[in-house]
């Protein structure tokens, strides 16, 4: 099979879905890999790198698609400023595609894709299963989101992280208040940790907290629910009466923290709030909050997507694609995390994914015309969107 590998065009999106290291092993498969010149550039891998490795330029992208059997992207295809085509018309009739895709807010991609008839798999849905880890690429770039988001919070904090003890003086340590012990929030403790702070966390899955002490941070105590997750292992979206209680609990530590990360997400719903506006007021001046969530509503009150909003001396960072800003380590592991579920769709020889399969039922968003995932489905039709049904493959 050709996999063809475009430049991303989004503004401020620097990963790239394949890095020269692993266009060998996909060769050894029998793959050809084609690449958009320029492509890996902003993730330190130059048009010479990819050559070396035995791929082929495409300087013409429109040439790249007609050639490709499956393509490799990172983020959802989006519009092209300035010129007639749009990502998804791009991807020729009956190509397979593999990246991530947010079916939910990409409902014009969807149905692009299933009149086309492109077989889609989407990151977002690989099952959170044991067989799978290599190729969960949300927790992958969740591990890169938790550990920016300390160092954003640490750079705008007037002050440093570690206990001093100088000639000056003592210095005490910063605080930080973890929200959310997921992926990026345990990662963002070790980080915090690491840097020398004093890091305390909160989460509603009774099964994290000794996940949170293992890492040397304290754990918020509160009457925990005991179905506060999915059988994936997310989030669920729990009571109004619980969220109180939790904002409650939040709201107690708050007058003493420097710093809070956020970042508390329900899969395919707004993030909950866990910090309101009033519940602003009582941080100290100087204090930062930096939001995960963001691209998913926040999980405070002031948070704005992409922007950074001051209140009463508190700083809210509305983070996002925060992985776009580590790009070389970013798309290292993303492009590990896409080959390895490539050669599990197609192993080696296949010319069509065994839908028997969990991984591949997981995942596949579209196929021959059809919107195969039930989810995807169901939520599109609530939305009065186009979504034929798909049949057993």
């Amino acid at each position: 099979m050709n996999i063809g590998i475009p430049r991303e065009i989004q503004a401020g999106e620097t990963r790239v879905a394949l890095l020269p290291a692993m266009v060998a092993p996909l060769k050894r498969d029998g793959h050809a890999v084609l690449v958009e010149s320029g492509a890996g550039t902003s993730a330190g891998a130059s048009d010479n790198d990819y050559k070396k490795a035995g791929a082929q330029i495409v300087k013409d992208v429109r040439k790249l698609y007609a050639q490709a059997d499956v393509i490799f992207k990172v983020l959802p295809p989006g519009p092209r400023k300035g010129r007639p085509n749009h990502e998804a018309d791009l991807v020729k009739r009956g190509t397979a595609y593999v990246g991530f895709l947010s079916p939910l807010a990409n409902a014009q991609v969807i149905h692009t894709f299933v009149k086309n008839k492109v077989t889609s798999f989407s990151m977002e849905y690989v099952p959170r299963i044991t067989r799978a880890q290599s190729m969960d690429a949300l927790s992958s770039m969740a591990t890169i989101a938790g550990y920016k988001a300390v160092l954003i919070a640490a750079d705008r904090l007037g002050k440093i992280f570690p206990l001093l003890m100088t000639a000056a003086g003592t210095v005490p340590p910063s605080s930080v208040l973890i929200l959310g012990a997921g992926v990026a929030g345990l990662q963002a403790i070790a980080t915090a940790k690491r840097l020398g702070a004093k890091v305390e966390a909160f989460d509603p899955r009774p099964a994290v907290k000794e996940q949170v002490k293992s890492l040397g941070a304290a754990f918020l105590e509160m009457e925990l629910p005991e179905d506060a997750e999915t059988a994936g292992g997310y989030a669920k979206e729990l009571s109004a009466e619980f969220l109180k209680k939790e904002q409650e609990t939040i709201a107690e530590r708050l007058p003493k923290v420097d710093i809070v990360i956020s970042t508390a997400q329900v899969f395919g719903k707004r993030s909950p709030v866990l910090i309101t506006a009033k519940m602003v007021e009582l941080m100290m001046p100087g204090s930062i909050i930096v939001d995960l969530a963001a691209e998913q509503g926040g999980n405070c009150e002031l948070t704005r997507a992409g922007t950074t909003v001051q209140k009463g001396g508190v700083t809210i960072v509305g983070a996002v694609n925060l992985p776009a800003t580590i790009p070389v380590h970013a798309s290292q592991m993303y492009a590990k995390n896409v080959t390895n579920l490539f050669q599990a769709l197609y192993p080696k020889g296949a010319t069509a994914p065994a839908f028997d399969d969990e991984v591949t039922q997981g995942c596949c968003i579209t196929h021959e015309g059809a919107i195969q995932n039930e989810a995807v489905r169901s939520a599109l039709l609530k939305k009065g969107k186009p979504a034929k049904k798909g049949m057993k493959k």
